[in-house]
């Protein structure tokens, strides 16, 4: 964590931008922005459709677009952040959960592939097991289903 006036300026950026990404996203601020589109279309016969009457819109745009970009951004890298620790809390918390999935976000594409094979294995596993409510563990469901096959051919 940072101290000092660096964490004061970051805690200002991050109020500012966080203030400025929901009011952008209201309802006041979509108004608005229809309206400017509105007047700059009902200007284009004054300036008789120049290119400096298209520049207009084509500039602020741009610049707009650009900017929100990355506030957009910031705001979703904190969102999936959050989200991504309230589901480790979830499965530090949960008795019978698999902790190796604690920090999947950080797994290599390979280790996720893997990981998705194993559930994978595991929906076939409930596909045949008549209890739909069961659940089970990829080695819980493993074990289940060779003693499941075990006893079904004694």
């Amino acid at each position: 964590m940072a101290t000092g006036s660096n964490s004061v300026k970051r805690s200002l950026f991050g109020r500012f931008a966080e203030k400025t990404t929901q009011y952008s996203g209201s309802t006041p601020v979509f108004v608005g922005a229809v309206a400017l589109v509105l007047v700059w279309a009902m200007l284009g016969p004054v300036f008789k459709y120049s290119e400096n009457w298209q520049l207009v819109i084509n500039t602020g745009t741009t610049i707009i677009t650009f900017l929100m970009v990355f506030l957009i951004q910031r705001a979703q890298n904190k969102d999936s952040l959050v989200l991504h620790l309230k589901l480790n809390e979830l499965l530090a918390a949960t008795k019978g959960a698999s902790n190796r999935l604690i920090n999947a976000q950080d797994f290599s594409e390979e280790e996720i592939h893997l990981i998705h094979q194993f559930y994978c294995l595991l929906a076939e596993k409930a596909k045949q097991d008549n209890d739909l409510g069961e659940t089970h563990s990829v080695e819980e469901a493993e074990d289940n289903h060779h003693e499941k096959l075990a006893a079904h051919r004694d």
